[in-house]
C-alpha cells in the first residue's frame, strides 16, 4: 500500500506539474502584454513629459521638408525642458526609413514624426513602433497603417482655391491644363478639388490633365514644352506643385509662349522667386505651412503623451492662395 501511494503521489505531482507548466505558459504570455501595456501607459500619462522626438523625413535638400525640421524645433522649445529633436532624411528610400524608425524606437524616442516614402511599405515599421508603446504621427502624407494621428494640408482645399483663382482670371472662360503628379493621395486630392471649381464654370474646357509631370521641375518642363507644341492656345495651367510649374514657366519662356499663366501648390520658395519675374507666367500658389503642420504635430503628440487624445485622430491645415498682388506680404517657408 505504500508503495501504491507512492506511485500514485508521483504521479499527482507530474499532473500537477504538467498543468502548472501550461499555466506558466499562459502567465507569461499576459506579463508580456502587461508590460505591453506598461509601457503605453508609462509613455501615455499627466506625469510623463516630452522628452525626445524623431522625424523621419523625405529630403531635408528640400526646403518643404527643412521648413517640417524648423517648425518641430521651434514648438519643442516653447514646450521647453531641453526636448531634442533628431530630423533624419531618407532620400525617398524606404529601407532608410524603415531603418531610421526602427533606431527610433530601438532608442525608446517618445514621439516619432514621419512623412511616409511609401504608404503601404511603411506599416511593418510603425506597427513596431506603436506596439513598443511609441507615439507615431504621420505628417503630410498619409499611411495604411493606424497612427496616433495625421497631420495633412487640405489638399482638396488647395485644388479648389488655386483652380477658383483660374476661373475668375478667366472670367468664365477659356482652355486649361492641368500638370499631374505622381499617383498619390494628395495629388489626387488637388486634382479633384481643381475639377470641383472648374465644374462650375461650363465654358471652360479641361484639354489636358493626364501628364505626369513627377512633381520635379524636369518634369514640368518636358511635359509642358509637350503640352505647348500639342495646343496652339492655352489659357491657364494648374501644377499639383510648385517644382512642376516652375518647370512649365522655363518651358514658357523657352518657346516664348505667354498667352497663359500658372497657379501651382505649395508656397516654396522657388515660386515665390518665380512669380517676383515679371518676364515670367508664374502667377499664384495655394501655400502650405510645413512648419505649422510640424508644431501642431509636437503639440499633438505632446498631449497624447500626456493622456489627453485629440478630438480627430485626422487634422488638415488650411492652405493660403499667395498672388502677385499679395505676395509682399507672404512670410514663405
Amino acid at each position: 500500500m505504500k508503495k501504491i501511494s507512492l506511485i500514485v503521489g508521483i504521479l499527482g505531482f507530474a499532473v500537477v506539474g504538467c498543468t502548472n507548466g501550461v499555466k506558466s505558459d499562459n502567465t507569461a504570455t499576459n506579463t508580456n502584454n502587461k508590460a505591453t501595456n506598461i509601457s503605453a501607459e508609462s509613455l501615455t500619462s499627466p506625469n510623463k513629459k516630452l522628452q525626445t522626438i524623431g522625424v523621419a523625413l523625405g529630403d531635408l535638400g528640400n526646403p518643404f521638408y527643412n521648413a517640417v525640421q524648423k517648425g518641430a524645433e521651434t514648438e519643442a522649445q516653447k514646450i521647453g525642458g531641453n526636448i531634442r529633436v533628431n530630423a533624419v532624411s531618407s532620400a525617398f528610400d524606404l529601407n532608410q526609413q524603415t531603418n531610421q524608425i526602427e533606431n527610433f524606437t530601438a532608442a525608446n524616442t517618445d514621439l516619432i514624426i514621419l512623412s511616409a516614402v511609401d504608404k503601404k511599405g511603411v506599416k511593418p515599421v510603425i506597427d513596431q513602433a506603436r506596439l513598443a508603446g511609441r507615439v507615431v504621427i504621420a505628417l503630410d502624407s498619409a499611411v495604411d497603417a493606424d497612427v496616433d494621428a495625421m497631420i495633412s494640408s487640405n489638399n482638396t482645399q488647395a485644388g479648389e482655391v488655386a483652380c477658383q483663382y483660374i476661373a475668375h482670371r478667366l472670367k468664365g472662360q477659356g482652355s486649361v491644363v492641368i500638370l499631374n503628379g505622381t499617383p498619390m493621395d494628395s495629388i489626387n486630392q488637388r486634382v479633384s478639388g481643381c475639377e470641383k471649381s472648374l465644374s462650375k464654370y461650363p465654358n471652360i474646357k479641361l484639354i489636358s490633365k493626364e501628364q505626369n509631370a513627377e512633381g520635379t521641375r524636369d518634369g514640368g518642363l518636358r511635359v509642358m514644352s509637350d503640352l505647348l507644341t500639342t495646343f496652339p492656345k492655352i489659357d491657364a495651367v494648374f501644377a499639383t506643385n510648385d517644382q512642376s510649374g516652375v518647370g512649365a514657366d522655363l518651358a514658357a519662356k523657352q518657346a516664348r509662349r505667354k498667352e497663359f499663366f500658372i497657379v501651382g501648390v505649395d508656397g516654396s520658395p522657388d515660386a515665390t522667386k518665380a512669380m517676383e519675374d515679371k518676364d515670367g507666367v508664374f502667377a499664384a500658389t495655394a501655400a502650405q505651412n510645413p512648419a505649422g503642420m510640424a508644431q501642431k504635430a509636437v503639440q499633438i503628440g505632446n498631449d497624447i503623451i500626456q493622456g489627453k487624445k485629440p478630438e480627430s485622430p485626422n487634422i488638415l491645415i488650411p492652405v493660403k492662395l499667395v498672388t502677385r498682388e499679395n505676395l509682399s506680404s507672404y512670410q514663405g517657408w
